[in-house]
């Protein structure tokens, strides 16, 4: 029992360590300060033992010192990655070279969508995304992620060696990662992937708030620059409305009568995670973007099946080079577009904010 009384739940620990980063960045500390101050809490969080509130108010003062003191003093660059990312972008190159068999603008678009390489979009093409409010799907994200964590699950599956299956899987995620350059969205993927199928293994809680609060923690320690990028922000905050919000929207109709009626569950699952991860990021969106998407519930209806098509056929494309594939994938992408320009075009698709 004494042991939990170092135990502080990881969330307020993320926050802590967000808020110590913030406070780093805008205000300048003497260095010794900081070493002074990290010591003094270190020592009361022992001295406290017997005082659990006193105790946890020095962890999380700690874990704000140290968000300061990692942005002023970031660790060191492992050259290793660097090189391993260097040389699988030069893969990604030769992969990206095999999809160019494909119209132009299918190819930038699966191409985006695959392998993170947006520089063959259109300026025309990122606008109609962007009005529709379906611009997550050029990004890879969670979604993508998700989608090749469960194909590769399919293809490893073996219940008398789950262990070995999901080693191999995630090492072949985060090989993906290393492949798109490793940009934040997809490294938190990535590692929520990886706690989501050690958890697995014991059959325990897969997702949470802590998870998330974990993976972000992981992150920032290793780099705390990165809570200034967009997508860091614009990634963990979908997620956290996911995971706060997902619950209680699709708890309004009832478990048993979804389970009688497979497609509307499978209708209001997708509404009801559209709608909270689109409740979160809209702030953002509104600060960075000044813009609002009013039709971002019916793109996310025409894109995310369509991206789970895309990504299977991209796969199975680069596997086997053959040509009704190559057919199959520009007519889901034209379809996906077509469908995007004309949304694009309804009245008032756009709030300029």
């Amino acid at each position: 029992m004494r042991h939990q009384r170092f135990i502080a739940p990881l969330l307020p620990i993320a926050v802590c360590l967000i808020t110590g980063i913030i406070v780093g960045r805008y205000l300048s500390i003497n260095a010794w300060i900081l070493l002074a101050l990290m010591a003094i809490s270190i020592v009361f969080i022992f001295i406290l033992h017997k005082f659990p509130s006193g105790q946890t108010f020095s962890i999380y003062l700690t874990t704000l010192l140290i968000g300061c003191w990692l942005i002023l003093h970031p660790l060191p660059d492992i050259p290793i990655i660097h090189t391993a990312i260097a040389r699988m972008l030069s893969y990604r190159m030769r992969l990206t070279s095999e999809l160019q068999t494909l119209p132009d603008v299918p190819f930038a678009i699966i191409s985006a969508m695959t392998l993170g390489d947006k520089s063959a979009l259109t300026s025309t093409t990122r606008e109609v995304f962007n009005i529709t409010g379906a611009g997550h799907i050029l990004a890879l994200s969670g979604l993508h992620l998700g989608i090749i964590y469960m194909m590769l699950s399919l293809i490893v599956r073996n219940y008398r060696w789950r262990m070995v299956s999901q080693i191999l899987t995630l090492l072949a995620i985060w090989a993906f990662a290393f492949l798109v350059g490793m940009t934040p969205s997809v490294v938190r993927s990535a590692t929520m992937l990886t706690v989501y199928g050690l958890l697995s293994l014991g059959y325990r809680q897969k997702m949470s708030v802590n998870v998330l609060a974990f993976t972000a923690i992981i992150m920032l320690i290793a780099q705390p620059h990165a809570l200034f990028d967009i997508s860091f922000q614009m990634s963990f905050i979908a997620v956290l409305s996911i995971l706060l919000l997902y619950p209680p929207l699709y708890g309004v109709i009832s478990e048993q009568w979804l389970m009688d009626h497979r497609l509307v569950r499978w209708l209001w699952g997708m509404t009801a995670v559209s709608l909270t991860a689109q409740i979160g990021v809209a702030p953002l969106i509104a600060y960075y973007f000044h813009h609002f998407s009013t039709y971002f519930l019916l793109s996310n209806f025409v894109v995310i099946p369509c991206a789970y098509l895309i990504l299977i056929g991209t796969l199975l494309f680069l596997l086997t080079h053959l040509s009704i594939i190559a057919t199959f994938l520009s007519l889901v992408t034209d379809l996906m577009y077509q469908s995007l320009q004309w949304i694009a075009s309804l009245p008032f698709a756009i709030i300029e904010l």
